[in-house]
């Protein structure tokens, strides 16, 4: 682990390599576990205030799951999550004609209906940072579903942070992750 700024920094970030191969995996993050994706309670607000326009973008199950639990859900333990269609997949996601799961924030985010990209824990993964009072944990989150992924990774030789430099960027900022590429090259 490393402090960067306030945050606290796994090395597998770094060490691990990573590229999503949709073509492997077809998109099994979105449809596999147990909830649906983090969202921040700034999040909340904006899927809120996008829904109507990335309603189109999304499948029947997915807008009647939303219109009945909401944009978002609150789970037991009190984390906020997209909802899910019937305990599966989340409710956001679309699926192309091959059966590779995609987002309907995503698609309506490219055909330019709204200026949010998708939530940042669906752009970050397989990073996952978990806020706490004085700094965030910023750490590297190994599932099976990702194994073809890593093989690519190790193949085109991608650390996770290299992967996740817009995501990271996106989350915290240019200075950071600039900081994050000096830590990486002094680490090799």
């Amino acid at each position: 682990m490393f402090q960067l700024g306030k945050t606290i920094v796994s090395e597998d970030i770094i060490e691990k390599e990573f590229v999503c191969n949709l073509g492997a995996c077809k998109g099994a993050c979105c449809i596999e576990g147990e909830a649906g994706a983090p969202v921040t309670k700034e999040e909340v607000e904006i899927l809120k205030e996008i829904y109507p326009k990335v309603k189109p973008f999304l499948r029947p199950e997915g807008i009647k799951s939303i219109e009945e639990q909401g944009t978002h859900v609150v789970s037991d333990l009190g984390d906020i999550e997209t909802p899910l269609v019937n305990g599966k997949e989340c409710a956001y996601v679309t699926f192309s004609e091959n059966g590779t799961a995609g987002c309907g924030i995503e698609d309506a985010y490219l055909a330019g209906e709204v200026s949010f990209k998708k939530p940042i824990s669906c752009h970050l993964y397989p990073v996952r940072v978990q806020d706490y009072s004085e700094f965030a944990a910023v750490n590297y989150h190994k599932w099976p579903i990702c194994n073809d992924a890593c093989t690519l990774g190790r193949e085109l030789k991608v650390p996770v942070y290299k992967f996740l430099k817009e995501a990271l960027i996106r989350k915290f900022g240019e200075n950071w992750y600039l900081e994050l590429e000096k830590v990486a090259k002094d680490f090799g």
